[in-house]
């Protein structure tokens, strides 16, 4: 078998987003830019037929222009949108996409999220892009054009996709991992100290502090 040990890794942290709520049923998928060949992908309906509970043999080896060279399964039709990404800059070693509970809020009603945590402060902005329907060359244009106007500033962003979900990009997977669960705390924090501020009971601080970003 091709990468086992990474394909093995992969579906260790498919499981474990699935089951923290980091995407649901209605999709996600996870890839892993292995060398300037290889990426490895999770296969479409990992989460509507196999609840996230994949194979290593699932685990789909593929080439950079799209071909499976080895693994059980299908391509998902986002794969254009993670394409997108590796191709735009080569710093981009995964790509994570879910339907994160909490993040959804913001996404859903097409808001940029407020960063409010310290543990969140490298994202920067965290952005809603403008809406395109999900598997489009559409989104996968407006999400390759943020991911270009990042310039070299490119890991450790997240952002949000209009009424579909989040995306996150990162150098690692386990470090896309971490930081989707930073997004998510983020985002449950967030819409409760936008409704403290309405309500008069806290403003929202607006003083910029001297944060550690350096792990």
């Amino acid at each position: 078998m091709l990468y086992q040990a990474e394909r093995e890794d992969l579906c260790k942290i498919t499981r474990n987003i699935y089951q923290r709520y980091g995407t649901n049923a209605a999709g996600g998928n996870i890839s892993v830019r292995l060398n300037d060949e290889h990426i490895i992908m999770t296969p479409t309906l990992m989460s509507q037929n196999y609840l996230c509970d994949l194979s290593p043999y699932q685990i789909l080896v593929v080439d950079m222009n799209e071909t499976i060279i080895e693994g059980y399964g299908r391509l998902t039709r986002e794969i254009n949108m993670h394409m997108a990404c590796y191709r735009e800059n080569r710093k981009v070693g995964c790509v994570l996409h879910g339907h994160a509970r909490e993040s959804m809020v913001f996404a859903s009603q097409g808001m940029d999220m407020p960063n409010l945590t310290e543990a969140t402060q490298k994202f920067g902005q965290i952005p809603c892009l403008p809406f395109a329907p999900a598997c489009s060359p559409e989104l996968a244009e407006i999400v390759s054009s943020h991911v270009r106007s990042l310039g070299d500033d490119v890991l450790s962003k997240v952002m949000l996709l209009n009424k579909h979900g989040v995306l996150v990009l990162e150098e690692t997977l386990h470090k896309a991992n971490d930081m989707l669960e930073r997004l998510e705390y983020n985002a449950y924090i967030a819409y409760k100290a936008l409704l403290f501020d309405k309500l008069g009971i806290q403003k929202i601080e607006t003083v910029e502090h001297a944060y550690n970003t350096e792990e």
